[in-house]
């Protein structure tokens, strides 16, 4: 019989390996398919977020060096693009396709409750491998209108500021947490991205009208209240230190009941819906890469899939849609 070639794969993978053999006491057939979906997984990441050489060829790329932080700067878009890599290039079988999309919602969800790496699940919001579509789910904008007008709560200025700049700008839940009071101008603000990267996101009329009210009537209020670790952050807890990512996630969750939305929208989703909507209305793709923070287009151009199937689906439910011969 002949011997595998030995999988060159990373710390956290190896542990995630070993916990399903020892503890989910899964056989080495099932342990040896999910860490080869988790290197191909890891390997197109890599070139996604464009950290290695164009030259490299795929089954030579290293992802020994996989660490926490790389972890943690990948998104539910970049898991898509992941899935549209399988399709379009790989031309992987549905039932193919469906057990890496498995191995990807087990691995996530040891990370969340077991590694403890991650804050949020992303296998909570991955589409169901029974589904063609990878498009991701966003508000309407009447839902977005109904989602500002239920907040509520002593915080209600902060929280509201918060949604307002999800939804305008379509920056990630960890670039809002980091936003500095010095890095702000009357219409911009600089924030740092995905692998520190640092951009500019501009800010239109409603980001700097409920900006300003937030600044007046809450943060400078707060001032001397706040530690020295916080002084420069814009945003604040209950407790005037820089707010975490789990105390947006909360805040996002409670309006999101409050406006009796479904439980599937998130902060991630908020980004989704600022980028669809820009593109709808005639962002150009390479414009809504830089606006996001993208390495690759490739990555932004999952919104215009997102609108081309809208167009497709509007022009199949047209009532004149009748053959007659």
């Amino acid at each position: 019989m002949a011997h595998r070639k030995k999988i060159e794969s990373p710390k956290i993978v190896k542990n995630y390996i070993g916990y399903l053999k020892s503890v989910r006491s899964y056989s080495k057939e099932t342990v040896h398919g999910y860490e080869t979906d988790l290197v191909l997984f890891l390997r197109f990441m890599k070139i996604h977020f464009e950290i290695v050489d164009e030259e490299t060829p795929f089954e030579e790329i290293n992802v020994k060096d996989v660490d926490k932080e790389f972890i943690q700067e990948i998104e539910l878009i970049d898991i898509y693009a992941f899935l549209g890599y399988l399709e379009d290039v790989r031309n992987y079988a549905k039932a193919t396709k469906a057990r890496k999309i498995a191995t990807i919602r087990s691995f996530y969800t040891y990370l969340y409750k077991k590694a403890k790496w991650i804050e949020h699940n992303l296998a909570d919001e991955l589409e169901s491998p029974g589904r063609d579509k990878t498009s991701p789910t966003v508000l309407s904008f009447e839902e977005g209108e109904k989602l500002l007008s239920s907040v509520t709560g002593r915080n209600r200025i902060r929280d509201y500021c918060i949604l307002v700049l999800f939804l305008n700008t379509g920056v990630r839940l960890s670039e809002l947490c980091g936003m500095n009071i010095s890095e702000r101008k009357s219409d911009s603000i600089k924030i740092k991205g995905k692998g520190s990267k640092e951009r500019t996101v501009y800010l239109n009329e409603s980001c700097v009208y409920v900006l300003d009210m937030y600044m007046e009537q809450v943060r400078n209020k707060w001032a001397d209240k706040v530690p020295e670790s916080s002084k420069d952050a814009l945003f604040l807890s209950e407790r005037k230190q820089r707010i975490s990512k789990r105390a947006v996630e909360d805040i996002v969750e409670n309006a999101i009941r409050n406006a009796g939305l479904s439980k599937k929208y998130t902060t991630h989703k908020l980004r989704h819906t600022a980028a669809t909507a820009m593109y709808r209305a005639g962002v150009d793709i390479r414009v809504l890469k830089d606006i996001l923070g993208h390495e690759s287009v490739a990555t932004t151009q999952i919104y215009a899939h997102v609108f081309d199937e809208q167009l497709k689906h509007a022009v199949n439910v047209n009532p004149f849609n009748i053959v007659n011969t």
